[in-house]
């Protein structure tokens, strides 16, 4: 049965999910799986046209720029999109990118980072520190402020935006001004209640996350650092972090968990939790109020002065 508790656009597809059986990621091919959400672009509504859209490849990495206006200087926000570290990529988050892009006025850079299981880790995560280490390096040629970036991720991407903040906090002289932290993936272990309550029936299951994380992190530890970063020890001093969870996400817990820790060890953070969604929401709005709203909400966040 349907949680009544749902968007009625959201409800809709779930019931189809449920009324499809629920339909196994692991029975899946990668094929299928990356198809599968390809096919889903359709939800997310309209393309819109932005001022000007190029495509680079740097020193092997490829990158993906919008930008809203011909203005100088403007805020910057580096995308990791979602995806399980299997799937995703430019074309399933476009939509996204061009709203946020026109709602901020600011300059929007994706990465089309590595994925599983072709690549496992580190691939994924080195693309991301490398890239947005050579946007700080080369944005201001492009039109962007090197000192007003914003890492935004979701679900994978999420993880890979903190995961890179950690390792800038680590390993160079800077971070960014804050990072937005969209339904990310944070556990490894998928040890949370959230995980047992809406693993099964909200398209998004434990097993395609699971799965997921089986096919990039292979024989790393789940408890290793870079792989579960929900337990790391060393979050202080990260920048401003915006965290964004769903309802009825697999995942809510552990976002949530991360909102008190930041909190406890001094980081300047904020948690808002959808309602009546599930995990994905912010790719869906053709049928959702709240992901409407949620895409003019870290739009917001972006186009902030530091």
């Amino acid at each position: 049965m349907v949680n009544v508790s749902l968007e009625s656009g959201i409800e809709k597809i779930v019931s189809e999910f449920i009324e499809a059986g629920c339909p196994s990621a692991r029975a899946q091919s990668i094929d299928e799986r990356r198809q599968g959400y390809l096919d889903s672009v359709g939800l997310a509504g309209e393309c819109e046209p932005v001022y000007q859209i190029t495509d680079l490849e740097i020193n092997g990495l490829i990158l993906r720029i919008y930008r809203p206006s011909a203005q100088a200087k403007l805020p910057v926000a580096v995308y990791f999109h979602g995806g399980c570290f299997v799937s995703g990529g430019f074309e399933t988050h476009e939509q996204q990118l061009r709203k946020l892009a026109n709602l901020s006025g600011a300059m929007v850079i994706a990465i089309r980072y590595r994925l599983a299981p072709e690549h496992g880790y580190p691939a994924a995560h080195d693309d991301a520190f490398n890239a947005t280490q050579l946007i700080r390096q080369q944005c201001a040629q492009w039109g962007g402020d090197p000192d007003n970036i914003s890492l935004v991720g979701d679900s994978a991407g999420g993880h890979l935006s903190l995961v890179t903040a950690l390792r800038l906090k680590e390993k160079t002289d800077w971070l960014p001004a804050r990072q937005i932290l969209i339904y990310p993936m944070l556990d490894a272990t998928a040890s949370s209640r959230s995980y047992q309550e809406h693993g099964t029936h909200y398209i998004i299951t434990k097993e395609a996350l699971e799965s997921g994380y089986e096919l990039y992190f292979d024989q790393v530890p789940r408890t290793h650092p870079e792989a579960s970063p929900i337990f790391r020890t060393d979050l202080a001093g990260l920048p401003e972090t915006h965290i964004i969870t769903a309802q009825f996400d697999p995942l809510v817990d552990e976002g949530e968990q991360l909102y008190r820790t930041l909190l406890e060890v001094g980081v300047p953070v904020q948690c808002r939790r959808y309602l009546g969604v599930i995990h994905g929401f912010f790719q869906l709005s053709a049928i959702s109020m709240a992901a409407r709203e949620s895409i003019a909400h870290v739009a917001s966040l972006i186009r902030a002065q530091p």
